[in-house]
């Protein structure tokens, strides 16, 4: 079954969302810069479409370009204001749909451009406006120099915030990243410390074995007694270099034959101990967990631990049922909790419990499967093979 596709309007990115809006705004500028200019100015008809066009138009360089576009707009402004003459009750040098377009680059400008830039267009912007308005005789209008500065200012606050805020942004994807990437580096250094346990426990016993086969083995020849040392030597130089690379992943300090790993054997004391300290955990066993080979065992283990926690974690107060089942080649796991008020589902909150799970059962060839289950709660089930 395909995924639901989304709506095309939600595909059209933001940006071009905004140049759509742009283009209409612009169209409805014109429409009315064109009529009434003829009210404000007397201009003939011919002249009226481009002199209209460069009073509203400018706005469409809003997002590519607004240095540009402000100096187009303040160059046709200052053209107006000389080439132009207002009617007859206008006292304006240039139309309002002018002065809005002027209005928006320059917050555009302190947007987006240099700050150099920023301060010649708000420079360049009162000095049009404090030489052209009305009052200009009198002296500069210092309140067109103040107004076009807090606008400017005001801009340039906004682009500080939105710039930091971006960068926050980014930081914390990047947290976030290595967060991720941490979680999975630990997740993958306690699996090999695990089976760095187990294989050294066996590679040991071969060892033993090698080294004390001429005792317990009578009649040996010199041929034979030289290889069960050649093969002690051999496993003794394998268990060294093993414990080799353990030391630069181990990071706790410990020393791995000072770590037992624990069994299958061990689950029940594992929900006994849950029991005691809060969980509402019962367990069931079917078969004998002894017979459980180590490596699985320890995987057994381990998943039923993560299984609790994520218990725990995601539904507090939630009866939890535990079953390990061990039939003849394989041996099932199963932990499941009751649906509650507060359940969210394992994993929401950006851990990594079932992803470590999957890679611990994976690499003893066995399945996993993790989801919801009919009645609201979440239920981990596991087979793996004993042979």
């Amino acid at each position: 079954m395909t995924a639901p596709r989304r709506p095309a309007a939600r595909r059209i990115p933001a940006r071009t969302w905004f140049d759509f809006a742009t283009v209409l705004v612009a169209l409805i500028l014109y429409s009315v810069a064109w009529p009434t200019l003829f009210v404000t100015h007397d201009v003939s008809p011919a002249a009226a479409p481009l002199l209209s066009a460069l009073a509203a138009f400018p706005i469409l360089f809003v997002r590519v370009n607004p240095a540009l576009g402000w100096a187009i707009s303040a160059g046709a402004a200052l053209l107006f204001s000389i080439a132009m003459q207002p009617a007859v009750d206008n006292d304006l040098p240039f139309q309002v749909v002018h002065i809005i377009v002027l209005f928006v680059l320059l917050f555009a400008v302190a947007l987006r451009a240099a700050a150099p830039i920023v301060v010649v267009a708000w420079a360049a912007t009162s000095m049009l406006f404090a030489t052209t308005m009305p009052g200009s005789q009198s002296g500069p209008l210092w309140g067109w120099v103040m107004g076009f500065g807090a606008l400017a200012l005001f801009g340039y606050l906004v682009r500080i915030l939105l710039a930091s805020r971006r960068k926050l942004e980014r930081q914390e994807e990047v947290t976030e990243l290595e967060r991720a990437r941490r979680a999975i580096l630990e997740e993958k250094a306690r699996i090999a410390r695990d089976l760095h346990d187990v294989v050294a426990h066996h590679m040991s016993m071969v060892v033993v074995q090698a080294q004390t086969a001429p005792y317990r083995i009578t009649d040996l020849d010199p041929a034979s007694r030289a290889e069960f040392e050649s093969i002690g030597a051999t496993a003794r130089t394998a268990l060294n270099e093993i414990r080799g690379l353990l030391g630069v992943l181990r990071s706790d300090g410990q020393l791995p034959e000072h770590a037992p790993q624990p069994r299958a054997s061990d689950v029940p004391t594992l929900c006994a101990s849950a029991l005691r300290a809060g969980l509402p955990v019962d367990w069931t066993v079917t078969g004998d967990l002894a017979s459980v080979p180590e490596t699985t065992g320890l995987v057994v283990y381990r998943v039923v631990q993560e299984s609790m926690a994520n218990c725990a974690r995601h539904a507090p107060g939630a009866a939890v049922h535990v079953a390990v089942a061990v039939d003849p080649g394989e041996v099932r796991v199963s932990v499941h909790n009751a649906a509650t008020a507060t359940v969210s589902q394992p994993g929401a909150g950006g851990g990594h419990g079932i992803d470590g799970m999957r890679a611990r059962v994976v690499a003893v060839g066995g399945e996993l499967h993790a989801g919801s289950t009919l009645s609201g709660g979440f239920e981990v089930s596991v087979k793996l093979p004993t042979h």
